[in-house]
């Protein structure tokens, strides 16, 4: 299990600001950059190492802003220069993973490639490593494979994969064929699902032949293919790059990879499922990085900030703190307060999907400068 799958090419997207945990995450240093867990490491560093096991340092890919890349570079100082694919700004999932794949392909055209978003956090690197090799050995048979999540609760935050039939592949101990993708459902319908045991979380995790899913993107979305692949033929090209991108890059159509590719390659049936049966989470608001620091225990409180000073009583929800304030929680439940240097955010954990509304009216009122 320790040796690194010889055709496998690992591909981290680490892009968006994730305005849910703003202020804590901005544009300049969003949430991938920061370390949420008490791990000592970002999450992107936790996710290089995750997956240095299943394709070696030297054949994992980041698709990152131009902005990022110091940051990028200096958490994953074993990354190769060419193994930095910078956007000029950003294009959605379908962009980033399109264009990793063009790349790839051009360098080696049998290569099968896995997606797995840098800011997200998993427990049981085992049955993580275990999953990625199914998939791969689904993959090697022409299928689209993504790995859906054992559901533990009837969440609301997260999309869901309806699995269809049996798929038997050599290597792989289980899998299925994927007959839907469902948007986020109502707690009543997320209660059904969880009943139905037919119903995985979908994590955002893509496993193919780079050709396979390029095959799907340029019948799906042909100029958005057609785009890629004219990046993909100046990349390694250091003069022409630079002008391929700033020509190129700003007019490929933001879509997400789920619509581009994975919806439509279900319908054909060529997408594929393989259940994780590991701790996963996306950590797409305070109320999930409450859930993960706490593990799930609602009267305590979380407190994250290396220098933080706080005297609570009777309190619980989540504190983060980027200053040296000293700061009084008393008789509050279920609390969220992020203190930065700029800017000062105060909501609790029901309300924790709300923060984004914040981030939006910040934008129409001009306040770029707490972005």
């Amino acid at each position: 299990m320790t040796e690194p799958i010889e055709d496998f090419y690992a591909v981290i997207p680490a892009g968006g600001i994730g305005s849910r945990l703003w202020p804590l995450s901005r544009a300049d240093a969003p949430k991938f950059l920061h370390d949420l867990t008490g791990s000592g490491h970002s999450l992107l560093r936790d996710t290089w190492d995750r997956l240095v096991p299943l394709a070696g340092p030297d054949r994992i890919a980041v698709v990152t802003g131009r902005a990022h890349r110091a940051a990028v570079e200096e958490q994953l100082p074993g990354i190769a220069d060419l193994n930095v694919f910078l956007e000029s700004e950003p294009r959605e999932s379908a962009a980033a993973i399109g264009l990793a794949a063009a790349i790839l392909h051009r360098r080696d055209p049998d290569v099968i490639i896995g997606s797995f978003s840098a800011d997200h956090v998993i427990r049981g690197t085992r049955v993580f490593e275990f999953a990625v090799r199914d998939a791969v050995e689904v993959a090697r048979e022409g299928y689209i494979c993504t790995i859906g999540i054992s559901p533990t609760e009837p969440a609301v935050g997260f999309g869901y994969i309806k699995m269809g039939a049996e798929l038997v592949v050599d290597g792989a101990r289980e899998a299925a064929l994927v007959d839907t993708f469902v948007e986020k459902p109502d707690l009543e319908t997320a209660k059904g699902y969880l009943a139905d045991r037919g119903y995985l979380w979908n994590a955002g995790m893509f496993i193919a032949k780079a050709s396979v899913l390029l095959d799907e993107l340029a019948a799906n979305e042909p100029e958005l293919h057609a785009g890629l692949q004219e990046l993909a033929e100046a990349w390694d090209d250091r003069e022409a790059r630079g002008p391929a991108v700033d020509r190129i890059w700003p007019r490929l159509k933001k879509i997400a990879i789920d619509y581009a590719v994975a919806e439509p390659a279900a319908r054909r049936g060529r997408l594929a499922v393989v259940p994780g049966h590991f701790d996963w989470d996306d950590v797409g608001d305070f109320a999930s990085l409450t859930k993960l620091i706490t593990n799930g225990r609602k009267n305590d409180l979380a407190v994250l900030g290396p220098h933080a000073r706080v005297l609570s009583d009777a309190a619980s929800g989540i504190l983060v703190s980027q200053t040296s304030r000293v700061i009084s929680l008393v008789g509050v439940q279920d609390i969220v307060v992020v203190d930065t240097p700029d800017a000062l955010l105060v909501t609790t954990v029901e309300h924790a999907q709300r923060v984004k509304g914040v981030v939006e009216s910040l934008k129409l009122t001009g306040r770029g400068d707490v972005l």
